[in-house]
């Protein structure tokens, strides 16, 4: 027979998830929609409160009367330009409306996720504006949080059942690989994250206007950190017939690029075209400045924070999505160069007969 805590002032909702050997967020929709969760959890559940003598009834009371006043906010990663952006968006609605915000940042670590996602079931938080991991979009369901969802950057797999709020991933990057094409590059390699759909949509995109051109492809798929871009790219450069222009997939592993060919000596565009997304601050210092798709991230914290506060407002009313456009920002790294016009003239690369 299980056997109670030692007598304390009182328990908490997590030793009742851990004595329940289920959630907080489990526990806290017992509480509040029984009839959500499965009958022999919820039975275990009660059980957990009963034995424990958990009592929520002040602390809900007086955290119903908080609720209202709190939202969270989860990135994948805090470091990255691009979130810190939309971080300051998101706080600046909160903020105009009255909102405590709690910041969380996963490092893209699915369990250091869910262990946020449960602090708001936690805290009775009225929603969350959340960046997804990659193994949260494969199994994400609507209603599977006590509170609602919008979700920024990346999307689940199939049906809509969240509110989004995403950038068009696959046609701008087939739009920065075109433009490299134009300027008369051929073997382009594309340095893409893993961790997340977006980096997999960017793929797809560079893909599809590569074997457009007749060209071979070349990924290297790997985590979005400045680090292993550039240990990824100084590896492609070192090689005999090396690429002829790098394109990454989100700022941090633009920068990992373009130290790369900085230390192998390389001219740009003359020696090697960088181009890549996020339009952070680093990208107009250097001569040549980088080529950027740029991304709207101001509008996408305030639109994730404005349907966030819709949802609020109305439960019941249809998710939406809203696909933001990027803006290419064509600069000296991959400006037009004087061989361009006879390079695109030549025959693909030999490996492309294959596409």
């Amino acid at each position: 027979m299980t056997q109670p805590l030692p007598h304390r002032q009182s328990a908490s909702i997590k030793d009742v998830a851990e004595r329940a050997g289920a959630s907080t967020t489990t526990v806290s929709r017992v509480l509040s929609h029984p009839e959500a969760v499965r009958p022999d959890l919820r039975q275990r559940v009660q059980q957990a409160i009963d034995e424990l003598g958990y009592r929520p009834n002040l602390a809900a009371r007086r955290l119903r009367q908080q609720r209202a006043s709190l939202i969270g906010l989860i990135v994948s990663d805090i470091r990255n330009p691009f979130f810190t952006e939309i971080s300051r968006a998101v706080e600046d609605i909160a903020y105009r409306h009255g909102l405590r915000l709690i910041l969380c940042n996963s490092d893209e670590d699915p369990a250091k996720e869910q262990s946020y996602l449960e602090l708001m079931a936690d805290e009775q938080a009225s929603g969350v504006i959340l960046s997804p991991t990659l193994e949260l979009t494969r199994r994400f369901r609507a209603g599977q949080h006590p509170f609602p969802v919008v979700m920024v950057d990346r999307a689940p797999e199939g049906s809509t059942p969240a509110d989004l709020v995403l950038l068009d991933n696959a046609p701008a990057a087939r739009r920065l690989t075109e433009h490299l094409i134009a300027q008369g590059c051929r073997r382009i390699a594309l340095l893409a994250g893993s961790r997340s759909s977006t980096g997999r949509e960017r793929q797809a995109g560079y893909e599809a206007a590569m074997r457009e051109a007749g060209l071979t492809p070349q990924v290297v798929a790997l985590r979005p950190l400045a680090a292993e871009g550039q240990a990824a790219a100084a590896t492609l450069l070192a090689q005999a017939e090396r690429p002829d222009a790098l394109l990454a997939t989100n700022g941090l592993l633009l920068l990992g690029a373009w130290k790369a060919a900085r230390e192998a000596g390389l001219a740009m565009p003359q020696d090697i075209a960088i181009a890549g997304f996020d339009n952070n601050d680093w990208t107009t210092l250097p001569e040549p400045a980088v080529t950027v798709m740029a991304q709207p991230t101001a509008d996408i914290g305030r639109t994730a924070a404005e349907l966030l506060l819709q949802r609020m407002a109305e439960p019941g009313r249809p998710p939406r999505r809203i696909v933001l456009e990027g803006e290419l920002l064509v600069r000296g790294s991959s400006a037009f160069r004087p061989s361009a016009t006879a390079a695109a003239s030549r025959p693909a690369h030999p490996a492309a007969s294959a596409a």
